[in-house]
């Protein structure tokens, strides 16, 4: 794994920083982008550059845009000569969901339009662009982020939910196109994660006990607990791997606790 080039979006905090770093320990190149903090981000690639003795640069994207992806790959082509993994795993929240976020009765185009802008159209230029560099080298990994808030109900995120079905079922037909150039395509759904993301929802503490009440193992998920699987779907070893969703829920979905 030494020597390959991990492209990943949204990495400077959360599951994507976790991710990076993940692979950064194994000897990976990583390639990740940020949307407004350029100090926290290049602070980042300094301190995998140094800790790891790996090539780490950070560029902006607003996956808002998902054609700008087209230009970002251009520049990392500049700075990396190959493209082995890309996971797609940048959000968006605050205004930007705004209609998209709350109750069924409240959902406008709007908000929604950006939920799907964000989650599915970035994965798919994002993917298209990994995989063109992918084919040239025999093959790679591409993988996306969901959640299994299309799976559970979850309050306020029917927005969020839908876009997370959507981006599953084009994670396959992307597995199912790809396959011939040596490309996997597999997606990761987690469960409700600690992240600030998550601290941002409204009712965050109520999310919180109910993950608790609900895992077997009774805490809600960390960061770290992604990054182990998308790791691994990355490897040789999951060569025979793809068009799937692994879901690393802590039992949560299947409610193992009353």
């Amino acid at each position: 794994m030494k020597n390959k080039t991990l492209v990943i979006s949204g990495a400077t905090r959360g599951i994507g920083k976790a991710i990076a770093e993940r692979f950064a320990k194994e000897g990976i190149n990583i390639a990740f982008t940020y949307n407004s903090n350029e100090e926290i981000a290049n602070n980042l690639a300094k301190e995998w550059s140094e800790k790891y003795g790996i090539k780490a640069k950070a560029y902006k994207l607003n996956i808002l845009e998902p054609e700008t992806y087209r230009d970002l790959f251009k520049e990392i082509d500049e700075d990396f000569d190959r493209v082995d993994f890309f996971i797609s795993n940048a959000i968006i929240s605050g205004r930007a969901v705004v209609g998209g976020f709350g109750p069924f009765m409240r959902l406008k185009p709007k908000g929604l339009c950006n939920i799907y802008t964000a989650t599915v159209s970035a994965f798919v230029v994002g993917a298209q662009e990994a995989a063109k560099r992918m084919e040239k080298i025999g093959g790679g990994s591409i993988i996306s982020l969901s959640s299994t808030g299309n799976l559970v109900y979850t309050t306020n995120y029917a927005g969020h939910g839908a876009n997370k079905a959507a981006v599953e079922t084009m994670v396959k037909y992307a597995a199912c196109e790809l396959g011939h150039k040596g490309i996997r395509v597999n997606a990761v759904s987690g469960g409700p994660i600690d992240t600030d993301a998550l601290k941002a929802f409204p009712n965050y503490e109520e999310v919180k006990a109910e993950v608790e009440k609900r895992s077997p193992l009774s805490r809600m998920g960390l960061p770290q607990d992604l990054a182990g699987i998308t790791y691994f779907l990355c490897t040789d070893e999951a060569s025979w791997i793809t068009g799937q969703t692994f879901i690393v829920d802590g039992g949560t979905t299947f409610g193992c606790k009353e």
